[in-house]
């Protein structure tokens, strides 16, 4: 059984840092294409930003491009997603997502497992 575990999120001020991770078990991680969601109330959930098996390949949503960096280590079974200059418009519930293809993508569609979710709240 699949379970990704996500966790690192908490309150900051706007302009502060905050790095999320997720841990995957019960699978080959190497093998997946992983993703961040996001979702604030009363909005739909929202890509972030994705990276294929091999980290070769990363894509980000223009609203967080060159303030985010997601990265994996596949020998812990890990994706992060590091979050520079946070604004209050970041505000949400950050999910990470696998899929079995391999592949980055944009489209939640396509992952088969998610986490639970970790919170971050960016005070202004």
């Amino acid at each position: 059984q699949v379970q990704l575990r996500d966790s690192g999120g908490g309150l900051v001020q706007a302009g502060g840092s905050l790095r999320l991770s997720c841990v995957v078990s019960g699978s080959t991680f190497s093998s997946f294409g992983m993703g961040w969601f996001r979702q604030a109330p009363g909005k739909e959930r929202e890509f972030v930003a994705t990276i294929s098996w091999s980290g070769s390949t990363t894509y980000y949503a223009d609203s967080v491009k060159g303030r985010f960096t997601i990265s994996r280590d596949n020998a812990k079974n890990t994706v992060y997603l590091q979050m520079n200059s946070l604004k209050p418009e970041d505000t949400a519930l950050y999910y990470c997502a696998a899929n079995n293809w391999g592949t980055g993508s944009s489209n939640p569609n396509v992952y088969n497992y998610w986490g639970q979710g970790t919170q971050v709240t960016v005070a202004s």
